[in-house]
């Protein structure tokens, strides 16, 4: 649906004349003129009728206004606390098969533009929120909300009260979830398929994953704002596509770095004849233990040549070391979550997007735990010196969230030699060019 612009005029004339017929002294005011951005999307939000169900496992019945694509959608309802960058987490290939729900009650009022998107297209299962803006305002905006969510078929709902919802999953736990538009379906055909569909041990990556090798281009029209850091293409580095995002790319690329993107299922031994400094595991979706082929892929990788791995790919290394996975109780989604940096003893505010966990307690000996969760005590970060690993369970690039953990990336790329904390006993451990600081970020 094409957005439509609303103008009005607002005159002064009955505040600068007297509503008694005396006139004013003063000359007229001139007329104030302003414009709302408005669609079908969002612009009935106010007055439309309930028209969509969210039925959870539990046998709970959310009613609720629908916006963006119509149907019937099942998913794994989660909820993420950023306050900003809905567009991120939309595009965001690790919420393949979820419902976001999003706490921060306010959404839409800045539109979408077409610079911020995370991948090439939308993954999540639907999006749910308490209160969609009417109007969008800001400079770089294209459209609105709910017309973006028509465009990419993705069901989303609102006037929801999401603080109950999201009490319910702290307390039960991740809930599969049925979005219906659908009259026809009663309430209790929307539970049995709510409880007869399942995420766990499902391979999400294979959905997310681009199919052929290629090599990175940022297309973006926009100069990117780390774009100027960046040294010339120093390091060559395979980044496995998991579900990667578009602004891990960015952040090597800025450090000077010329990244080949290979599908999920790249054979190790392809990606080894491509000589590379180093091999990133990306982030994804979905649980590490159904894709027993990335973990192999993985172990013959590992040793070889300096590894780093975010988030899935974290996850992955922690299996391919022998460790084991779990899937937490509802997860961390958010740009808020506090994370210690053990080695340098500081602390940092972290992106956050994952289910699963690696469990320390299994890994073999040698392996360090070098950040943790300050909420729940998790692992957050992993090294193992003797074969170049270096890998965080968040996201160093934000996208969206803080900036706190940046240096990651310096670090992977040898660009950060220049420790901050002396005290820190650890060499940097050098194989093809990439030097990997293991006593970072910080």
């Amino acid at each position: 649906m094409a957005t439509k612009a609303l103008s009005l005029s607002v005159t002064l004339s009955d505040l600068t004349n007297h509503r008694f017929g005396s006139k004013s002294p003063y000359p007229p005011a001139k007329a104030s003129v302003f414009t709302l951005r408005c669609s079908a999307g969002n612009g009935d939000s106010p007055w439309k009728n309930s028209d969509a169900r969210l039925v959870l496992e539990d046998g709970s019945i959310w009613k609720a206004k629908s916006f963006g694509a119509i149907g019937t959608q099942v998913g794994e309802v989660v909820f993420d606390t950023s306050l900003t960058g809905y567009q991120e987490i939309l595009t965001d290939p690790s919420y393949a098969g979820q419902f976001v729900l999003m706490t921060n009650p306010h959404i839409g009022n800045t539109g979408i533009n077409f610079d911020d998107e995370e991948s090439r297209q939308c993954f999540l299962s639907g999006l749910v929120i308490r209160s969609l803006s009417i109007s969008t305002s800001n400079w770089r905006c294209v459209k609105d909300l709910g017309d973006y969510l028509i465009e990419r078929n993705i069901m989303g709902i609102y006037d929801v009260d999401t603080r109950a919802i999201t009490r319910r999953l702290r307390e039960d736990g991740s809930l599969i979830g049925v979005l219906s538009t659908d009259n026809a379906k009663t309430d209790e055909e929307l539970l049995q398929m709510s409880k007869s569909w399942d995420i766990v041990g499902v391979d999400l990556i294979s959905g997310v994953s681009c199919k052929t090798p290629h090599e990175w281009v940022d297309n973006a029209k926009e100069e990117w704002e780390f774009s100027s850091k960046g040294p010339g293409e120093t390091f060559h580095v395979v980044a496995y596509d998991f579900g990667i995002k578009h602004n891990i790319l960015r952040r090597l690329a800025s450090y000077g770095c010329k990244i080949t993107v290979v599908p999920s299922t790249w054979p190790a031994s392809e990606t080894l004849k491509l000589n590379p400094d180093g091999v990133l595991f990306s982030n994804g979706p979905g649980d590490p233990s159904a894709v027993p082929y990335a973990v192999e892929t993985v172990k013959n990788i590992i040793g070889k040549v300096p590894v780093f791995g975010i988030c899935m790919g974290h996850q992955l290394l922690g299996q391919a070391l022998g460790g084991k996975t779990f899937k937490m109780k509802f997860g961390h989604h958010g740009g808020n979550h506090p994370v210690r940096n053990l080695r340098l003893g500081r602390v940092e505010i972290s992106s956050q997007n994952h289910n699963y966990a690696v469990d320390p307690a299994t890994l073999p000996e040698g392996v360090e735990v070098t950040h943790i969760n300050l909420n729940d005590g998790s692992c957050a970060g992993l090294a193992f010196p003797a074969k170049k690993i270096m890998s965080l369970q968040y996201h160093p690039e934000a996208s969206p969230g803080p900036h706190d953990s940046d240096n990651a990336f310096k670090g992977v790329c040898g660009a950060n030699e220049a420790r901050e904390n002396q005290n820190i006993q650890s060499t940097p451990t050098t194989a093809l060019g990439w030097v990997v600081l293991l006593s970072i970020p910080g």
